[in-house]
């Protein structure tokens, strides 16, 4: 192949807030493909919370994040050279190696993309991982019923805003919490019944004034404040989808739990945590009806773009500090 591509690094582990100084831009060789191998050139990449915690060096349901190597996360690129008999040149595929330019994958665990249905960019957003985790942890976990109230706390966020947008399509009243009068104003042109910036007063008095009768269900993309002030404010019978929680990722000292846990026992509340990436067996589902919503314009989305690879750790750095509105991506090279 010949020439050279750029990749992003971790280079030190953060200590609280993450610092652009955590991260280097390494120019590495872009190799030719081997037998079984394609090269992709990658045009937007993902950059996600659960991110964060991959960055410390502590045992989870992924592992750290090495220093010195390329970072990892999704990805959507053009197949550029193939050795692989199940990728044509010119095809767009979905895979795990962002973080970088182009990316040398051997075809496992890669997804093509049929670019005519949406934008490609979307196979990282609402038809992709985000858009799954919100109807899975929403329909599974929470198993709405019409007529429920839901809220859900990160609102406008990729994950967050496909959560509300699903409630209300199941028939439910959607409440929605975010952190500025801009992205208040985008979830009410998405649909939702009652929007606030957390901000503006206390997440219990919000509630109590956007939901005087109750709660049913609650996506909880954040934790904290918003964890206790919903268990407070759900009524008996309530379900919690644990899906984040954001307000937490860069604490350096553990945060102190709901002061309320009692009232799951006596409310008979169910908590339930879900790891989207044990359910893919469920994806085929999701893309099928998801993409149905975002065809007859049920299901709106927005992207904030970043462009340029350099620019990537500032852009992870604004989704950890809620710059963004939808979904977070960085655009690398060329796309449809």
């Amino acid at each position: 192949m010949g020439g050279s591509g750029r990749e992003v690094r971790l280079v030190a582990r953060p200590e609280g807030v993450p610092k652009p100084g955590d991260f280097e831009i390494a120019e590495v060789p872009v190799p030719g493909p081997g037998e079984g191998e394609i090269l992709v050139r990658n045009a937007y990449f993902s950059v996600d919370p659960y991110m964060r915690p991959r960055m410390n060096e502590a045992r989870s349901y992924v592992p750290s994040f090495e220093l010195g190597a390329p970072m990892t996360g999704g990805a959507v690129g053009r197949v550029e050279v193939s050795q692989n008999p199940r990728f044509a040149v010119g095809e767009w595929v979905l895979h795990s190696l962002g973080w970088r330019e182009w990316a040398l994958l051997d075809g496992s665990g890669v997804r093509t993309i049929d670019a005519g249905v949406a934008p490609v960019s979307t196979a990282l957003g609402v038809l992709g991982m985000p858009g799954f985790t919100a109807w899975y942890g929403l329909f599974e976990i929470g198993r709405p019923s019409e007529g429920d109230t839901v809220f859900v706390s990160g609102a406008a966020g990729a994950v967050g805003s496909a959560a509300g947008q699903m409630a209300r399509i199941a028939g439910c009243r959607t409440i929605g919490s975010t952190g500025s009068a801009e992205k208040v104003s985008w979830l009410e042109e998405l649909g939702f019944d009652e929007a606030f910036d957390y901000h503006d007063g206390s997440v219990r008095t919000a509630l109590r004034d956007c939901a005087p009768d109750g709660l049913d269900v609650y996506f909880d993309n954040v934790g904290g404040d918003h964890l206790e002030a919903a268990i407070g404010a759900l009524n008996d019978h309530g379900r919690i989808v644990a899906c984040g929680s954001i307000s937490s990722y860069n604490a350096t000292e553990p945060p102190p739990g709901p002061r309320n846990m009692f009232a799951v026992v006596t409310k008979r509340l169910l908590i339930k945590g879900f790891i989207i990436s044990d359910h893919y067996d469920r994806f085929a589902e999701f893309h099928a009806q998801a993409a149905g919503w975002v065809a007859d314009g049920r299901l709106g989305y927005r992207e904030t773009i970043v462009e340029g690879i350099e620019n990537a750790p500032e852009a992870f750095l604004g989704l950890l500090a809620g710059e963004n509105i939808g979904k977070m991506l960085v655009k690398v090279g060329p796309d449809q």
